[in-house]
């Protein structure tokens, strides 16, 4: 966006002297060499897709499965990719260094060997719940049927 405001007075000035049938070729070409400076200077909005599902992927990661020391080097690199993401005026370079380091972050997560203690689950991890309740609901069945036997 930055780019293109820096270019619309070069390009409104140019349209003047094209709408001026009275223009000197001075004139002419100070508008055409003041407007192909502007459109060299445009930047093209880089592609962010790669970037937001790197990101997206590392979210949906539990960070209680990795050792504590590479979920910091991704929890790190997601917050400058976020960063990078949400910047309007991003390059394409820094588009692709982020990719770049967030990828090589996933790339270098290791699991928490078995009999690990130093990671386990945090508050607020998501920790599936089904099995248990799904035990609780066929024990509460069964006692309510060995009830009702005893009755009849």
């Amino acid at each position: 966006p930055s780019t293109w405001q820096a270019m619309l007075p070069e390009l409104e000035a140019a349209q003047e002297v094209l709408g001026n049938e009275k223009a000197t070729q001075a004139e002419v070409d100070e508008a055409c060499d003041a407007l192909t400076r502007g459109y060299l200077n445009l930047r093209l909005k880089p592609n962010k897709d790669l970037l937001a599902d790197l990101i997206n992927k590392a979210n949906g990661l539990n960070s209680a499965s990795y050792t504590t020391n590479t979920w910091a080097v991704v929890e790190n690199e997601v917050i400058k990719a976020q960063a990078v993401l949400e910047d309007p005026e991003a390059s394409v370079v820094e588009v692709k260094a982020a990719e770049k380091a967030l990828t090589k972050a996933l790339e270098g997560l290791e699991l928490v060997k078995a009999g690990d203690t130093t990671a386990g689950v945090k508050t607020g991890d998501a920790v599936s719940m089904m099995y248990s309740l799904l035990g609780l609901a066929v024990a509460s069945l069964g006692f309510y049927e060995n009830k009702k036997r005893k009755r009849e």
